[in-house]
């Protein structure tokens, strides 16, 4: 029997060497050949996306820290009304009326009142204070002139009986909640308080005040401004410097005017201080009106004037004096 035919493969191993054959050198050579170009096409691109991309660090902006904005006019309005509302149905609520208080204070359907109803009346009646105590809660002082019709005790002096069948301000603090449904609600019955301290003192921003002259001119521009504006007497826009809108109270209410002192921002008031063009002063005048009941009453008014032609102007009325920075705050 033949011994089969033994046929030497394409690749064979020759002194531990793997030879290969010269078509598949050739197509390994192209494959790298287009695996280095597709690297050299890629490998750019690769960088540039790994540069556009923001990371996770860039891309999220970190937690804005939790303030409380300061309560304004408007936050405070609600409660303070309130709160208003409630006293004076707290005042004068006594035995039999306590659904009175209900609406304000839902915890009152549990509560007995002793007094008479009615004796005592709340009139004039004024939120003095509004303190934010968190989101949504206020605590608010209320003023209240209180009337009362009781009759004074046995024991009680004449000055007391005085005192007693007057009228008395009063002042009561009472806790206000935000309800769910955008009302307001009362966390407990009104605190009566002592009245809130004034604080300390304060002083404007005005030199010493001058006695009047009508010779100066601005203490006559003054002057006749504020007879215009309060009495009627006179066109009004005579006296105003350009770009000045201002309207003379209506109706007037006063007959005369005089204008007793004056001072100046930072200085003493100079007289005849020179209408230089475009020179700007500011005033704090004190004025004596006298109403048509004969009636006199005392004013004070923040102007600023500006010189125009050779003459003051009114500028502005300023809604307050100015204050000196040197004032120690309330």
């Amino acid at each position: 029997m033949a011994e089969p035919e033994f046929v030497e493969p394409v690749d064979a191993v020759e002194g531990g060497w793997v030879t290969v054959s010269s078509g598949a050198v050739a197509n390994l050579t192209t494959l790298l050949r287009w695996g280095a170009w597709l690297l050299l096409i890629v490998g750019p691109l690769l960088g540039i996306l790994a540069f556009m991309r923001p990371t996770t660090a860039a891309t999220t902006a970190p937690p804005a820290p939790k303030t409380t904005a300061p309560a304004t006019a408007a936050d405070t309005a609600g409660p303070a009304g309130f709160a208003q509302l409630y006293v004076a149905a707290y005042v004068e609520a006594g035995k039999g009326t306590e659904a009175s208080l209900a609406p304000y204070y839902p915890q009152m359907r549990n509560i007995s009142l002793e007094a008479t109803p009615r004796i005592q009346q709340a009139d004039r009646l004024a939120a003095v204070r509004v303190t934010k105590v968190s989101s949504g809660y206020w605590s608010v002082t209320v003023a209240a002139r209180i009337t009362s019709q009781a009759k004074a005790s046995k024991k009680t002096t004449t000055a007391d009986t005085e005192t007693a069948s007057g009228e008395v301000l009063r002042y009561f603090q009472v806790p206000v909640k935000a309800g769910s449904g955008g009302g307001y609600i009362a966390a407990a019955l009104p605190a009566e308080v002592a009245a809130p301290s004034a604080g300390d003192g304060l002083e404007l921003d005005y030199g010493s005040p001058v006695p009047a002259d009508t010779h100066d001119a601005a203490t006559a521009a003054v002057g006749e401004f504020l007879a215009a504006y309060l009495t009627g007497s006179g066109e009004l826009d005579r006296y105003l410097s350009p770009g000045t809108d201002l309207a003379a109270v209506s109706p007037a209410p006063y007959e005369r005017i005089e204008v007793s002192q004056l001072a100046e921002q930072g200085a003493g008031f100079p007289m005849d201080a020179p209408a230089t063009e475009g020179a700007k002063r500011q005033l704090l005048v004190d004025i004596w009106a006298t109403g048509s009941d004969g009636q006199v009453r005392p004013l004070t008014y923040a102007i600023a004037l500006k010189a125009r032609d050779g003459r003051w102007e009114i500028a502005a009325l300023d809604a307050a004096p100015g204050l000196s920075t040197t004032s120690k705050e309330k």
